[in-house]
């Protein structure tokens, strides 16, 4: 925790160390499958006790969508969105930050989790082409033995002339020390699913069957830690396949719509 500290001192995320202190966050919702925090996810993770969840797997705000800091800082929903697309979505926060404080950003929220998670459990962070060498890096300074990428094809992208088409996102999977496996199952490096905007309930929703077919990595039964939670979608995956889950979001919005699709995961 002296490092965490330390280290936001050292790239102005907050005036002073008394800002850090430990404020025990008090869940939005809980029950025996699911607990959710509503706040932001370096305060909510502290709350957590160490060595306490099974597998981490989170999609993170990439604040990516250009090359420049102020193409990076334009309304997600004009970054990440077709420009004849008419579904709107709740804002989505926390996805304007630059590449260095993004770096220190993503290498806090990854020590916590660290910290939380058990010896050989595995991490799975969302990402896209151009935050994937970052993210790596963050993913290894928190302390996360990085095991490999697996790719995500979503059928769907802008076309660029003359180019390819940028139409995969990818999931960096680590592990906290030597891995330890669940099963013996031989899990793909590519999972081919696409986006169906019907079914999306955020501006970045990942497909429930996606999260579902990534969370064999995780022992059946286990509890799976969302920090960033968004829509739920990890929630959901993780109670249809009998696990259990953690979560967190900053948007209220984005929380009470979890809430809702939790509660409507049936009991099997």
């Amino acid at each position: 925790m002296q490092n965490i500290k330390m280290l936001i001192k050292i790239n102005g995320l907050f005036e002073s160390n008394t800002q850090w202190s430990h404020i025990m966050k008090i869940p939005i919702f809980s029950d025996e499958r699911f607990i959710l925090y509503q706040g932001d996810a370096l305060v909510c993770l502290q709350t957590l006790t160490d060595n306490s969840v099974d597998a981490v797997v989170t999609d993170p705000p990439y604040s990516s969508g250009g090359i420049s800091l102020s193409a990076r800082q334009v309304d997600p929903a004009q970054k990440y969105q077709q420009s004849d697309t008419k579904k709107t979505y709740p804002p989505m926060l926390g996805d304007g930050k630059d590449q260095r404080s993004f770096l220190s950003w993503a290498a806090l929220w990854m020590s916590e989790c660290w910290r939380i998670a058990k010896d050989g459990a595995p991490i799975l962070v969302f990402t896209d082409w151009r935050q994937l060498p970052v993210m790596s890096d963050a993913m290894q300074v928190s302390g996360w033995f990085w095991q490999g990428i697996v790719c995500w094809n979503k059928r769907s992208a802008r076309p660029q002339l003359g180019k390819f088409r940028n139409q995969c996102e990818y999931v960096l999977f680590g592990s906290k020390g030597r891995f330890l496996p669940s099963s013996r199952i031989c899990l793909p490096g590519v999972y081919d699913h696409p986006v169906i905007t019907q079914h999306k309930v955020h501006l970045t929703s990942k497909p429930v069957p996606l999260l579902k077919d990534l969370l064999a990595i995780a022992p059946e039964g286990c509890t799976v830690l969302d920090p960033f939670i968004g829509g739920g979608t990890t929630a959901v995956a993780a109670l249809e396949t009998g696990r259990k889950c953690i979560g967190m979001e900053l948007s209220k919005e984005y929380a009470r719509l979890t809430v809702e699709r939790v509660q409507g995961v049936g009991r099997g």
